[in-house]
């Protein structure tokens, strides 16, 4: 029996679908047991047109927050009462606060690639960043980058549309007064790609390029000259733990501490999350330990949160 549960008890959860699957509710009732929080968590299948009726439902049981996941991270940001500078670009949320009846939408999808970083010792502030995609996940990426002190952040997409839509949210950013630097260029221009990951901090891979079991053994960087030793290599990708891009980086001149694979971002987003709840930190170590130890028994729920969306 659970003893933290009492009629005091605050509820969260997660709303998508499918859900059932989801490794949330896990990682957040470790965290609220180890702080003793009277907290508990769980998973709510909910699609776009039940969007609003469970957001009523937040409002009159009370919840304290929740974490949204697809298909309807669009739908609830079009129904917050308010929305953080990083949603309010995005048009996205992810994570939903709950304060005395008015909910606030945050996106910490890009949140989890920044602290993940600073998990591993590595900055973005001042520093000269390329990102590969221009999906979901990548955009968050690019609008957290830039708010927390890029200097510049050059994005990279296959397709003309997608990168339509993050080149008018970063010239918004802009306008808004975002000091960082912000250029646009299509996949196809493979000669200037690899020149600016030349002259790059920082690169990133937020599409599913390397991603098992479709496209796994691919990378869009072909050209390994570009790869130096000052260069931080950052593969969202978690299946496999090390794809092409990142065993190239390796082959070719980067220092195994620059090159992190995107497991840790699973962590961090949710990290950020908790906070917001909260406004503790989440005891990550201890969560990777337990975490560890389920994965040791077969058991690894950090495959299944579920909370960001790598664009093919």
């Amino acid at each position: 029996m659970d003893t933290r549960i009492s009629g005091k008890t605050r509820l969260l959860g997660v709303f998508g679908t499918p859900i059932k699957h989801s490794g949330s509710p896990v990682m957040y009732n470790f965290c609220f047991n180890y702080y003793g929080l009277d907290c508990a968590y769980l998973a709510f299948d909910c699609d776009e047109s039940q969007v609003k009726d469970s957001l009523a439902a937040m409002r009159r049981l009370n919840m304290r927050g929740a974490n949204v996941t697809m298909p309807c991270k669009q739908e609830v940001a079009r129904n917050m009462d308010q929305l953080s500078p990083a949603a309010k670009f995005v048009g996205a949320v992810n994570t939903i606060v709950n304060d005395n009846g008015v909910l606030t939408g945050h996106i910490t999808d890009g949140m989890g690639v920044v602290l993940d970083l600073q998990d591993h010792g590595k900055t973005i502030v001042d520093k000269n960043v390329v990102l590969l995609g221009a999906g979901g996940a990548a955009t968050a990426i690019m609008v957290q980058c830039a708010l927390d002190g890029a200097k510049s952040m050059t994005v990279f997409n296959r397709g003309e549309e997608g990168l339509a839509k993050a080149r008018e949210i970063g010239d918004k950013m802009m306008a808004d007064g975002v000091s960082c630097k912000m250029e646009f260029h299509l996949l196809s221009e493979t000669e200037l790609l690899h020149d600016v990951i030349r002259k790059a901090d920082v690169l990133i891979n937020a599409t599913s390029v390397g991603m098992s079991p479709k496209h796994e053994g691919k990378s869009l960087v072909t050209d390994m000259t570009v790869f130096h030793e000052d260069l931080v290599v950052y593969d969202v990708i978690y299946n496999p733990l090390v794809t092409k891009l990142m065993s190239d980086a390796l082959a070719n001149g980067c220092k195994e501490e620059n090159v992190i694979g995107g497991k840790g971002m699973l962590l961090w987003q949710g990290a950020g999350a908790f906070k917001l709840y909260s406004g503790l930190d989440m005891p990550a170590q201890e969560l990777k330990e337990f975490l560890a130890k389920r994965e040791a028994e077969g058991i690894d729920p950090l495959q299944d949160l579920s909370l960001i969306h790598i664009s093919e």
